[in-house]
């Protein structure tokens, strides 16, 4: 795939950006569970940097000690390297029950020297099928990447490196659910999915090539710790700035995620009239 120009960015747009990266991040003791896969989970570094790795046996997981309602949430992965085809890295917020709400960041992995392809989708009342994907402008396997969430009562816009590459908005008035009500938990796992990531499942895991592993650091939630049963949240961040709580794309946004989706946009459900004969769902936007 040929690099496309980067759209100029502007001062302000960059004073803007550095003001929502500040907030330092926490200590995964403090902030979350390894909760699968015995010890292919870890916590390393006094608590700065967590790894999950899959084998033939198990992969595993985590997930946040707290709910959270409303925030932007804040991640640095390095990927799988090499041969990944069959795994997939998930990163999400989600809560329980059938009709849970749902915000994923999915990696599906791939041969040597193939792109990944990151995998999202928005669930509204156990409702999801909202699938975009997207191939990087980067290797994501070679160094640490920003892959962060903002979820205000608006809209929620998914950032990779601050380059927002969806948005999603609240469409209620149109009768289209918006998960703005149930409390979510961050969740993470690395698993085996050989029957469908890689090329539909064309393309299985190479378990000579295991372990597999994936790298975690620098969490931030500047956001809404669920109360226990009441609306009322408190920010978990020390930082000042709560831009998120009204967050919407300005110009220099827009242009940056018309790029991403332009360039590096593989499929959008928005636009797959055979999926969707009889139109496309209401919250699309043409």
């Amino acid at each position: 795939m040929a690099m496309a120009s980067f759209p100029l960015v502007t001062m302000s747009a960059l004073i803007i950006i550095s003001s929502l990266s500040t907030a330092s991040g926490g200590s995964f003791y403090q902030d979350f569970d390894l909760t699968w896969g015995g010890d292919r989970a870890k916590i390393l570094n006094n608590g700065g940097l967590l790894t999950l790795s899959l084998d033939k046996a198990s992969g595993s997981g985590f997930k946040s000690k707290n709910e959270y309602l409303f925030g932007r949430i804040d991640m640095q992965l390095k990927l799988v390297s090499g041969n990944s085809a069959g795994t997939v890295t998930a990163y999400y917020l989600s809560s329980q029950g059938n009709t849970h709400d749902e915000i994923d960041f999915e990696f599906l992995g791939n041969l040597s020297g193939d792109p990944y392809t990151l995998h999202t989708n928005v669930f509204t009342q156990g409702k999801g099928n909202r699938e975009q994907q997207f191939h990087l402008w980067f290797d994501p396997t070679k160094d640490f990447h920003a892959y962060s969430i903002v979820w205000n009562p608006q809209r929620v816009i998914f950032l990779v490196d601050n380059i927002p590459i969806r948005e999603f908005k609240n469409k209620e008035s149109v009768g289209v659910p918006f998960p703005n009500r149930q409390p979510m938990r961050i969740y993470s796992s690395l698993w085996n999915a050989d029957e469908w990531a890689t090329r539909g499942g064309l393309i299985k895991t190479d378990w000579t090539e295991a372990p597999f592993t994936a790298s975690y650091r620098n969490f931030n939630a500047d956001a809404c710790v669920w109360s226990g049963g009441s609306s009322s949240c408190k920010s978990t961040s020390s930082s000042s700035g709560k831009e998120w709580q009204t967050q919407a794309l300005d110009g220099q946004g827009r242009r940056r995620l018309r790029w991403v989706q332009r360039n590096y946009m593989v499929y959008n459900y928005c636009v797959d009239l055979k999926r969707f004969p009889q139109g496309i769902p209401p919250e699309c936007e043409l």
